[in-house]
């Protein structure tokens, strides 16, 4: 039995089948995925469901993932978000990642690596939100 993990994962994929595909995997390790087919329907789960960690397509129709980043970013400072991508530059990727990126992976990707990086960005999620707590008290 795969433990709980209990925090909200929000998967952003324009393409059907990798998006249901990979949010019934997350969902049998106890992830809770909502999902979005596009940025724009991403971002009122953002301000809405308060998502921890956000996994992005990077290539979509309409927004475009590194525009969507930069909304979720406004919604959310503190949410980490994973960009995926079936083909871009290493300088597009180093870009996002000075922006503020938790990490950038290629499609197809292996859902163990996924996993991993997921609780990474949790991980961080909750330490950048214990620092900001420090700070204010």
């Amino acid at each position: 039995m795969e433990k709980q993990r209990g925090f909200k994962v929000l998967l952003v994929d324009d393409e059907d089948v990798f998006r249901e595909a990979t949010a019934r995997q997350l969902t049998v390790r106890g992830f809770n995925v909502l999902t979005a087919n596009c940025g724009e329907a991403a971002l009122p789960l953002v301000q809405n469901e308060n998502p921890e960690v956000v996994v992005l397509d990077q290539e979509m129709p309409g927004m475009h993932g590194s525009e969507t980043f930069v909304e979720i970013k406004k919604i959310n400072p503190l949410v980490e978000v994973i960009m995926l991508t079936g083909n871009t530059s290493v300088e597009n990727a180093i870009e996002l990642m000075q922006k503020g990126t938790f990490d950038y992976l290629m499609k197809p990707v292996d859902i163990n690596e996924l996993l991993y990086k997921i609780e990474d960005a949790y991980t961080r999620k909750k330490l950048n939100e214990k620092q900001q707590q420090d700070a204010s008290l």
